[in-house]
């Protein structure tokens, strides 16, 4: 491969990378994603945009809960743009813990519906065909290289892969819950290094199960390329990729339950793993000279990528951000240390 030149380098094409990517193609920026292909955290999650129900997961305050509600309203028009189908039947929650459920969503400011406790503002998308319409969406294809190094340059950044280089004025590193790369400043690799890896497993089931997600506090069921995906474990610290028959045994039994049925047969698991900082948001935004972030959403990158994709895009424009901004600065002072 020649050595290329653009506007800005995108190293990672999951969710928050490509989406950053399709962000500053919109507004005509030369961009090229550096991607090996391998499979990542996004294609393998279940493709949920939860603001309210992640909110009661986490049990977040009202601040929190707005700003997950408004990554969450940046998806309409952003899906249109890229042309990624929503499905947007509302999730459902449902257990023991229902009614106390809905007190606390309206507490945080969510419509609840009537009756089941359901709420307009979850909806989810198929994962991998969202990340097709992303890289569909981009002027250049992906380059399916792997990024060995990077080093600043007189004019921007030079990203060495193992074809050749790619040259950017700008550069963005969206490597999820990989080690830096070398080359980064001492700084940036600190914040990369002190991401905390979480694997997770997800089962896929031929046969629909539910026309909705259904969660609860153990397990969630969603609809899925012609089928049904159950989820989802969080192992802080790991990066194993290799099904726990343990934790696949609970997560069918509670999705069972979920429905009201026996424990579901014939799953097929899967895992990835997803990155993390201690205050559970993404690191995106700028670093200085050039320099960008947009990495470690937690278990939130589907609902989280159009709003990184515009704050990144503004940092890298010099423009003002918006309200949440600074709560995914990645040099932001009530970021807990790793």
């Amino acid at each position: 491969m020649a050595d290329i030149s653009c506007d800005i380098v995108v190293i990672g094409a999951g969710v928050l990378g490509l989406s950053v990517a399709a962000e500053l193609t919109a507004r005509g920026h030369d961009v090229r994603v550096i991607d090996p292909g391998r499979t990542n955290a996004s294609a393998v999650a279940a493709g949920m945009i939860a603001p309210a129900f992640e909110s009661v997961l986490d049990g977040v305050n009202a601040e929190r809960a707005l700003l997950l509600r408004d990554a969450a309203a940046l998806w309409p028009d952003f899906a249109r743009r890229v042309r990624i189908r929503l499905d947007e039947t509302p999730a459902e929650w449902r257990g023991a813990d229902a009614e106390e459920a809905a007190e606390t969503l309206r507490a945080l400011g969510f419509e609840v519906e009537p009756g089941a406790v359901r709420v307009a503002t979850d909806v989810r998308l198929n994962a991998a065909a969202a990340l097709y319409a992303l890289k569909a969406s981009l002027t250049s294809p992906v380059i399916k290289d792997h990024a060995e190094a990077v080093e600043p340059t007189a004019d921007g950044w030079r990203v060495s892969t193992t074809e050749g280089a790619v040259l950017g004025n700008q550069l963005v590193v969206a490597t999820g819950a990989y080690a830096a790369l070398p080359g980064l400043p001492g700084g940036t690799t600190t914040l990369i290094d002190g991401v905390q890896p979480i694997a997770g497993q997800i089962g896929r089931v031929a046969a629909p199960l539910s026309d909705r997600v259904v969660r609860g506090r153990e397990a969630y069921v969603a609809p899925g390329a012609g089928g049904a995906l159950i989820g989802a474990t969080m192992v802080f610290g790991s990066r194993d990729l290799t099904p726990d028959p343990e934790a696949s045994e609970r997560l069918a039994t509670a999705a069972g339950a979920l429905l009201g049925t026996d424990a579901p047969a014939d799953i097929e698991w899967r895992a990835g793993v997803r990155g993390a900082t201690p205050d559970g948001l993404p690191l995106a935004g700028p670093v200085g000279d050039g320099l960008h972030l947009a990495l470690a959403p937690r278990r939130n990158g589907w609902l989280l990528g159009p709003l990184v994709g515009r704050v990144v895009a503004d940092g890298i424009e010099g423009r003002p951000s918006g309200p949440h901004a600074a709560a995914l600065d990645p040099l932001r002072p009530t970021l807990p240390a790793g």
